[in-house]
């Protein structure tokens, strides 16, 4: 898909903030800084637009971004960063689940996993949560250029044999340095929205 117009529409913390125009919705999900933010970047065609940051624990609230006046990417706060307190954390599980469990709106979860590492026990329960759900889930390891290509296999097994994957959920393969897997993201992207 050709992205042409991109805005973020709104960051939300409760039901009543979301976007009320019925667009379908795509999440992002995963450990902080595992790469939503260039993932967003590479799928718009933008260099910088979602800001990344080296510092864990930046995005604090649901940013809906509006890509055509078609769909929104929903950029979800990253788990597994410890340097917030028991209460903040608290505060951020019940935003991301009542999003995750009560949006109609939502027609899949890509969760993004660093490639160069087996899955950590949050990526394990984050996708056993989406599963029990029945939320459709892309499966995206990220950093793929940091891992040599003939080691690429194997990731994509070590994926296959630590996560028991739903029937209909895919895994794929991606680098925002190289753009790798812009194109199997996009397809799978259509295929849930119905956009293109």
């Amino acid at each position: 898909m050709d992205v042409h117009n991109v805005n973020i529409d709104m960051s939300a913390v409760e039901p009543k903030q979301y976007p009320d125009n019925g667009y379908p919705e795509i999440a992002l999900v995963g450990r902080s800084n595992v790469g939503k933010s260039s993932l967003t970047n590479v799928l718009i065609n933008r260099n910088s637009y979602a800001r990344t940051s080296n510092t864990p624990g930046k995005t604090q609230t649901l940013n809906f971004y509006n890509i055509d006046d078609k769909m929104f990417f929903v950029d979800i706060p990253g788990y597994g960063y410890a340097r917030i307190s028991k209460k903040e954390r608290a505060k951020w599980g019940v935003m991301i689940e009542t999003y995750l469990t009560t949006r109609r709106q939502l027609n899949g979860v890509i969760l993004l996993i660093d490639g160069r590492r087996k899955p950590s026990d949050d990526d394990l329960q984050m996708y056993e949560f989406l599963k029990y759900y029945n939320i459709p889930t892309l499966i995206l390891a990220t950093k793929m250029d940091k891992t040599p290509k003939s080691k690429w296999n194997k990731e994509t097994s070590l994926l296959n044999k630590t996560i028991e994957l739903n029937y209909d959920d895919e895994i794929a393969l991606f680098s925002a340095q190289t753009k790798y897997g812009k194109d199997k993201v996009w397809n799978w992207i259509e295929k849930h929205t119905g956009v293109n």
